[in-house]
């Protein structure tokens, strides 16, 4: 047993899936069909959390159509319990505002900077319908927000699942989040869009770091879903809070100096958000194995693929 944020859990072996992810959305921009979105839950269970919210009709057709579900028809309204916003940038929100009339009642999760700003400036009836439970009126009251403390850890209401939240930069002085689920003694880590330490002038990712040690070196953390929007040509100064593949591997080696180099290569390292301008997700792939000198499990997903953790 390992305790850890208040709780014990039990060590899964890695060889045994616990997670299903599907990626309902896998850029960062471009392609308003394919914009960040994960449906996360736990195997055995038809239960899920949506990671950010930038695509969600296209992605749940597109699975439907790799087979991953038997039918589209009410995925939105049943399996998806509710919505983990990292921050609120259209690219990660916008499949969750144009499809809520067509969706059920459930919570939006998020750190009270996003939430304000959704509740401000998308569920305004000046811009869309208010369909949450706080804000302009009249209120449709189909959406509850749920403000979320770093400091504590909460039931993920109708599902098995728990969740801690931890604050990232994104272009000081703006923010995003990570988020850390649970189930069981097994955990995924889901970083929304984050710069790094050395050109934010912060030391989150290093905080973040820090208390996901324990886990790996406890064989409990199945994967880090975290963001390579650029190619490394992007000059430093238009980055914008985002990651290249050369200051992803400098975290990734921060992040092995801590937990050894062997257990951080049994955690799946999946690359999201890429911005598939012109070139660019080809030549990011070809960065990021080029400077694995750590031997990372890199995984590129794809829109509507099954991952299994």
């Amino acid at each position: 047993m390992f305790a850890f944020f208040g709780y014990r859990c039990s060590v899964i072996a890695q060889d045994k899936t616990v997670f299903k992810v599907i990626p309902l959305g896998v850029y960062g921009g471009m392609d308003e069909s394919n914009l960040s979105s994960y449906m996360l839950g736990v195997k055995g269970s038809d239960q899920y959390v949506c990671l950010d919210a930038g695509t969600l009709h296209a992605g749940i057709v597109k699975a439907t159509a790799n087979k991953v579900f038997s039918t589209s028809e009410n995925v939105l309204k049943n399996n998806i319990r509710g919505y983990l916003v990292s921050h609120p940038h259209l690219d990660h929100l916008a499949g969750l505002i144009i499809n809520s009339p067509d969706d059920s009642s459930k919570n939006i999760y998020g750190l009270p900077f996003c939430l304000d700003i959704i509740q401000d400036k998308y569920f305004s009836w000046k811009s869309w319908a208010n369909f949450a439970d706080k804000g302009e009126a009249p209120q449709l009251k189909k959406y509850h927000y749920v403000y979320l403390n770093p400091d504590s850890v909460i039931a993920l209401t109708n599902t098995t699942m728990r969740l801690r939240t931890f604050e990232l930069s994104h272009s000081s002085p703006y923010k995003s989040t990570a988020f850390l689920i649970s189930s069981g003694g097994a955990y995924v880590l889901y970083l929304g869009d984050t710069g790094a330490d050395e050109i934010e002038h912060s030391g989150r990712l290093k905080e973040l770091w820090l208390a996901i040690t324990p886990l790996i070196k406890a064989n409990q953390l199945r994967g880090i879903f975290i963001e390579t929007s650029f190619p490394n040509e992007q000059a430093s100064s238009k980055l914008f809070g985002h990651l290249t593949p050369a200051l992803l591997m400098t975290e990734m080696q921060q992040l092995a100096s801590m937990t050894g180099v062997n257990n951080l290569q049994k955690v799946a390292i999946v690359i999201t958000h890429i911005k598939p301008t012109g070139n660019n997700e080809s030549i990011i792939k070809a960065q990021l194995k080029k400077n694995n000198e750590l031997k990372l499990k890199l995984v590129f997903p794809k829109q509507g693929k099954l991952i299994e953790l």
